[in-house]
Parts: structure tokens; C-alpha cells; sequence
């Protein structure tokens, strides 16, 4: 399945870097998605689309998770050239990965 299909995600970018929001639709597919989606996983995703390092906040009191990717924009998002280097496409983009 496609984390979209228990998912959703909100999104935001400064600089070059893009903050994802993940949470679950169900709060009892929160811990499937702490077991799945890890920050190495979503390095590994995104590989040379994110040039820095991906870190994992656990936010439990709301069953959500934060993705902090560094040099992930191209340089950033005023300074790129590539249209879909904002924090909503790569967000976009995560709800496509396979669980």
C-alpha cells in the first residue's frame, strides 16, 4: 500500500530545507508508520533530491511526525530553477511511498 492511502501530510520549506508533516488518519496507524517511515528510509526515498541529512521528530501526544530535510530545495526555493523543489511537492511525494 501507498502511505497516502493512511496518510496525509502538510509541508513547508525555508531556505533549503523542507519540513513534512506526517499523520496518520487513523491515530492506530501511528505506530505502523513509526515502524515504516523512519528518517533513513525517507533518505533513502528521496536520494539525491536531498543532499543533507533527515531527521525524525515523534510527536506521540498528536500521533504525528515531523521530517526535517536539510539541502533539500536545490539551494532553495527562490533560488532554484526546478518548479517542483517546494516542501509541498516533496511532501506530495512521500504519500506515493510503498509501505
Amino acid at each position: 500500500m501507498k502511505l497516502k492511502e493512511i496518510a496525509h501530510a502538510r509541508t513547508g520549506d525555508k531556505g533549503n530545507i523542507s519540513n513534512i508533516s506526517l499523520i496518520p488518519h487513523q491515530e492506530s496507524d501511528y505506530e505502523l508508520l513509526l515502524e515504516q517511515v523512519t528518517a533513513r528510509r525517507v533518505k533513502e526515498y528521496f536520494g539525491e533530491i536531498c543532499q543533507g541529512e533527515v531527521v525524525r521528530f515523534e510527536l506521540p501526544g498528536i500521533k504525528a511526525m515531523n521530517f526535517v530535510l536539510d539541502q533539500a530545495l536545490g539551494g532553495g526555493v527562490t533560488r532554484s530553477l526546478a518548479l517542483d523543489r517546494h516542501g509541498k511537492a516533496l511532501g506530495m511525494a512521500l504519500l506515493e511511498m510503498e509501505l
